[in-house]
């Protein structure tokens, strides 16, 4: 009982960072993987928890090591690992008949033989993990949860993820004497899964987990007692079926908890009709459900959380890469010859290299479903490319609205970008067109002379509205936007026809207006430089604001009222929208030249990134932390063109 109690309190805290990161059948494949270290260990007369913790965490940097080399999924590589590290004790085993029973206790346990070695080797497993949960409890959470976060926190989750990796593998040999090897990831799996389902904070599931396992082992050794059967495999048996038991009684619960509501409601209802003679009952809220949230992306993983990468580009020889800014890991591309320019659209980049559009799959992208989102990822890759060299891009869910040097524009469907296929046009765009973006399933046109139409697979329409003088266009999460010379024009999917709203410039905005506008992939605030002011649009509310910043070479805005500014003397600095004031400024680059191009914000949920083309960096800025510099990320290829996928 007292092995049993130690050994369920050591696996709480570790099984529920396994089962917060989906770490599970890595957890499986390592018990498996314990098996060859201790059988060695047994033929050779060493420690059988040593060899066991030996093999467990070779199986872990086995996995990792054959995930980073290779295009095999995870799963794949630890199934690989698990069969060969099992055959591999099984086949050291079968070399001497006498670990047959031995074999068996290693396997299933035997809690009814637990001597008190075994007991002191739980205490000290139990103090040790405590003491490294409680140290470690930040850095555990951060790479639980944001990889990147805890790396610009400072938490090393270079070091935070071995050492969580380490600790399943101490609970598991500390523990497979009371309920064997086979049976252990029960008691590693099984409470802290329970627990979850009824209290939501860490440490309040590692104190329910425990209670839960503790009480698993209770009752599976009375069951064993008067049943007569295997001590360790009843407790592991306990403890999945109070798994069940409580996803039967949650899910009463949640089916329960309407009516009651209902019935309240009622009551309440009653309780007023009385009091209040005559008075009406408000009427009931109508209730729909939600369309389905699965989306299937054929060939690509989907994540937890958004992954940033960014295209990097060397304009002199247009060597390319892709930036992964969790990993910090760099994959080259090719190289294209001079680019000119490079546009993105959220997940492809897009090249001006000579007379033609290079199209390049950084790989990382986000699935907008409404109330909220999917995130996936597949290799990096260069998709073809398209005719005429690039000059705008803007894009939706749907399709991407590429503008060439020359004023034509392509409608692409992304979903067949990502399958290689760019000639499959989302919309045909025919005319004399200057500016372009998608709204829904069409796009919207505007031509030389400021006529807008909406374009789908039928004949296009006329919007009432016009857009003198477009220089650009932006889509964001439910609207299309120009740059008009009047001011901004926004369309809203509108039914038949889109619905449009002018949005003029201030009576006493300077001359000249801005030629591009700069903001966060499908975000309604823009930012853009002329004329020595910074010029934020509010496209929502309908709003611009002027905010003098003479020396500015680069902006962008996240949209949180605060726009981010690079100044020529290599200065960042930041600027409340709302009163025009700087917040923050920080030395980041020696002054910015005027030849080659220019240094840009790339702009993320909560990061900005700058590139630093001379010194093959990348600058993190925390943006939300008074401009703290997260990391300084060293690139292989020149980033003198850059934008961020995600």
């Amino acid at each position: 009982m007292a092995a049993g109690v130690v050994a369920a309190c050591l696996c709480a805290p570790v099984g529920c960072w396994v089962v917060l990161r989906g770490n599970v059948f890595l957890g499986d494949a390592m018990t498996h993987g314990m098996l060859p270290g201790v059988a060695l260990s047994a033929l050779l007369g060493f420690d059988v928890l040593v060899g066991g913790f030996v093999a467990a965490v070779a199986m872990a940097v086995g996995v990792a090591a054959i995930g980073r080399s290779s295009k095999l999924s995870s799963d794949t590589s630890i199934g690989l690992l698990l069969v060969g590290m099992l055959a591999l004790g099984v086949v050291i085993v079968s070399r001497s008949q006498s670990f047959a029973v031995d074999l068996t206790g290693f396997l299933f346990g035997d809690v009814l033989a637990v001597q008190t070695a075994d007991l002191v080797t739980l205490g000290v497993a139990l103090i040790v993990t405590l003491s490294a949960v409680v140290v470690g409890h930040r850095a555990f959470v951060a790479v639980t949860f944001d990889a990147r976060k805890a790396a610009t926190l400072g938490l090393r989750p270079d070091i935070a993820v071995p050492t969580l990796t380490v600790l399943v593998a101490i609970a598991m040999v500390a523990s497979f004497h009371v309920v064997g090897t086979l049976l252990v990831l029960g008691l590693l799996i099984a409470p802290p899964a329970t627990a979850l389902l009824w209290v939501r904070s860490i440490p309040r599931v590692m104190t329910v987990s425990a209670v839960l396992g503790s009480l698993a082992v209770y009752v599976g050794l009375l069951i064993s007692w008067h049943a007569d059967t295997a001590g360790g495999a009843t407790i592991a048996g306990v403890a999945v079926l109070m798994f069940f038991a409580s996803t039967v009684a949650r899910r009463i619960v949640a089916k329960w908890k309407p009516a009651v509501r209902s019935m309240g409601s009622v009551a309440a209802s009653v309780c007023l009709v009385t009091a209040c003679s005559g008075g009406a009952a408000p009427p009931a809220a109508p209730s729909a459900e939600g369309p389905g949230d699965e989306v299937v992306v054929e060939g690509a993983r989907e994540l937890d959380g958004p992954l940033t990468r960014l295209v990097l580009v060397d304009p002199g020889s247009g060597a390319t890469a892709v930036y992964d800014a969790v990993d910090e890991t760099e994959t080259p591309i090719g190289e294209f010859g001079p680019v000119a320019a490079v546009g993105g659209d959220g997940r492809f980049a897009y090249l001006a290299t000579g007379d033609r559009t290079t199209i390049v799959d950084a790989g990382a992208w986000t699935f907008d479903h409404g109330d909220h989102y999917h995130y996936f990822a597949t290799d990096p890759a260069v998709v073809g490319t398209l005719d005429g060299a690039v000059a705008s891009v803007s894009a939706n869910n749907s399709a991407a609205a590429i503008e060439t040097t020359g004023g034509a524009v392509d409608v692409l469907d992304r979903d067949r970008l990502g399958e290689g296929a760019i000639d499959a046009a989302a919309v045909t765009v025919d005319g004399d067109v200057t500016a372009a973006a998608p709204l829904g399933g069409r796009a919207v046109t505007v031509d030389s002379a400021g006529r807008v139409r909406a374009a789908d697979d039928g004949a296009p329409v006329d919007v009432d509205a016009e857009c003198p003088g477009a220089t650009w266009a932006m889509a964001t999460r439910r609207a299309a936007v120009f740059g008009c010379a009047s001011g901004a024009l926004r369309l809203t999917d509108g039914g038949a026809t889109p619905t449009a709203t002018a949005i003029p410039f201030p009576p006493d905005a300077p001359t000249p207006r801005p030629a591009a506008m700069s903001h966060r992939d499908r975000a309604d605030v823009f930012a853009g430089i002329a004329a020595g002011q910074v010029w934020v649009l509010d496209s929502r509310q309908q709003k611009w604001v002027l905010i003098p910043a003479p020396d500015a070479v680069a902006t962008n805005t996240a949209g949180d009222g605060t726009v981010l500014v690079l100044h020529r003397d290599g200065t960042l600095a930041a600027l409340d929208v709302a009163t025009g004031t700087e917040t923050a400024r920080i030395p980041l680059l020696d002054n910015v030249s005027t030849h080659g191009p220019t240094p840009v914000i790339e702009i993320d949920s909560d990061r900005a990134y700058v590139n630093n083309a001379a010194e093959r960096e990348l600058y993190e800025i925390d943006y939300a932390d008074g401009l703290r510099i997260a990391r300084t990320l060293r690139t292989q290829v020149s980033p003198g063109l850059m934008v961020t996928e995600r």
